[in-house]
């Protein structure tokens, strides 16, 4: 477990720039991400080891107790054999308080010691989930850093277009609007053209007259 455990420890407490740096990753970002995906995975196995260190060290502490009873009821037996004269009797309950002695002796040891591993397990673990929050902090900070990299890089391309190729396309259309404009204009005064002499032709005849 121990084992297990610095392994993960090791893979999280690499520098983060690793992963940022690697040219071949067309978007470090998601690289990161990734990274931290595998991250809190192996989080989650630690944890089950942890909770399966804990039912070891409770089964050690109802083995101890199991066998602790046992060895004072034998004792107890072996002291009321001894004091009846029956000596088969009490060499039967030692023989067996030995055994019984020696196993709850054993198993507090093993409680004590899935203790111990235990409380530094917790504290492992612990520095490790700090960790892990301060890498997740870490990918926000780089996450708005590079939403506004994107957003700034987005305005300026279109403030270059809207300088620049807009209006020389307002120009065109100013200019295409003139054209129409003059046409209109000419395409009017020719049809309006023989009316209008003919009018004039006819004022001219009416002042003649008139003289």
């Amino acid at each position: 477990m121990a084992n297990i455990f610095t392994r993960i420890k090791d893979s999280i407490e690499a520098d983060l720039h690793d992963v940022l740096d690697k040219k071949e990753q067309k978007n470090p970002l998601k690289a990161l991400n990734q990274y931290l995906r595998q991250a809190e995975q192996e989080k989650e196995r630690v944890h089950k080891l942890i909770e399966r260190q804990y039912k070891l060290k409770e089964e050690f502490t109802k083995e101890f107790h199991k066998a602790q009873d046992f060895a004072d009821k034998r004792l107890k037996q072996a002291k009321i054999a001894e004091k009846a004269g029956e000596e088969e009797m009490y060499t039967f309950a030692m023989k067996d308080y030995e055994e019984y002695q020696a196993r709850a002796e054993r198993m507090k040891a093993s409680r004590q010691e899935a203790i111990e591993q235990l409380e530094k397990l917790e504290q492992k673990y612990e520095e490790m989930k700090h960790r892990l929050k301060d890498m997740h902090l870490r990918r926000m900070e780089l996450m708005g850093r590079e939403n506004i990299a994107r957003a700034n890089h987005q305005i300026n391309r279109v403030m270059e277009n809207v300088s620049e190729k807009p209006f020389s396309k307002f120009d065109e259309m100013e200019r295409y609007i003139e054209v129409l404009e003059n046409q209109v204009n000419r395409s009017y005064y020719r049809s309006t053209f023989d009316s209008k002499i003919a009018e004039l032709e006819k004022e001219l005849s009416e002042k003649e007259n008139t003289n």
